[in-house]
């Protein structure tokens, strides 16, 4: 589930937010990084969960409409396309997939069903929806074709959602794009052998062991570490090297001594990108350059040695 990139990411916040209090200890930003990692496993669940969801409320309508006094032609006979629907049939009758949504939470009820119902209510006024329940053809292809298209639509940059999800976990709407980018790629899955796949915490076994020893290193060096990117800095003013910067660039430095199989280009790559996104408009730059100064040091005095083929730059 959680690749390097976002390993690293977490990594990071998890760093910054103990060096700014102080007072954590290694046995906790540990903890805190595997915490992480696994809510974002649990986000998975709860937006495909979703899907359920919204039949539930697609349902509802349509009961509803029956039980009405006087329903009209369409409300006596509804059109159940979209309660139907192969991909949310799938998961409803997935016991594996509902027994872990139960057993940890990651339904939409109670509170939430507001959200579902406007939501429902958003989608089924959409060209595309429209389009599909007037459709005579109902296969697979053409329901994830339909789920895709929420997915992709409706819910990244939605502010009811973005409020659900801050409420229910502090790493929720950070991992939401990530989240849904998976959903899309298993949602092809689906189409194409009408299965999916149950996702672990962590994308490969090492990726686990990776981010423990990244964070570990990462926390246990930060001093020396911090103290080795001040002495490379010319006319240092801690005031004016911005707190972020320097945890990206200590991390940087940490991956490069701790994993001699991971390419210091790719190790460098990852911090530059990570900046972008977490740091100053000017970071990329100052990011980059200490890191490449420092590193290129370090692999000459030996401090930081690279193994196999294609591994060192020159």
């Amino acid at each position: 589930m959680v690749n390097r990139r976002l390993i690293r990411i977490k990594a990071f916040k998890v760093l910054f937010s103990a060096v700014s209090s102080g007072d954590s200890s290694i046995a906790e930003v540990e903890k805190n990084l595997v915490q992480s990692c696994t809510e974002t496993l649990n986000l998975y669940y709860l937006m495909m969960n979703l899907a359920v969801a919204l039949k539930g409320a697609a349902d509802a309508r349509i009961s509803i409409g029956l039980s009405k006094l006087n329903p009209t032609e369409q409300e006596k006979n509804p059109n159940r396309k979209f309660s139907e629907n192969s991909f949310s049939k799938y998961l409803m009758e997935n016991a594996e997939f509902t027994k872990f949504c139960e057993k940890n939470g990651l339904v939409w009820r109670d509170e939430l069903l507001g959200f579902v119902k406007k939501l429902y209510n958003t989608i089924s006024e959409r060209e595309y929806f429209t389009k599909y329940m007037e459709s005579p053809e109902h296969s697979v292809k053409e329901d994830c074709k339909l789920f895709a298209k929420i997915y992709r639509e409706e819910l990244e940059d939605n502010e009811d959602l973005e409020t659900i999800l801050e409420d229910l976990s502090t790493t929720y709407n950070d991992d939401l794009s990530f989240v849904l980018g998976v959903i899309l790629r298993n949602l092809d899955l689906f189409k194409k052998d009408g299965t999916l796949p149950a996702p672990k915490v962590f994308l490969k076994e090492d990726d686990r062991e990776f981010a423990i020893e990244l964070i570990r290193t990462s926390f246990h060096n930060y001093r020396r570490l911090y103290q080795l990117v001040k002495s490379n800095v010319d006319n240092w003013d801690s005031d004016r090297v911005v707190s972020t910067d320097m945890v990206l660039i200590t991390m940087g430095i940490a991956e490069a001594i701790t994993f001699p199989t991971i390419p210091v280009k790719v190790t460098m790559n990852e911090y530059v990108e990570i900046s972008k996104y977490y740091s100053t408009i000017n970071s990329k730059v100052f990011v980059n350059g200490l890191l490449n100064k420092i590193i290129k040091n370090m692999l000459s005095t030996g401090e930081i040695v690279k193994s196999g083929r294609g591994l060192v730059e020159n």
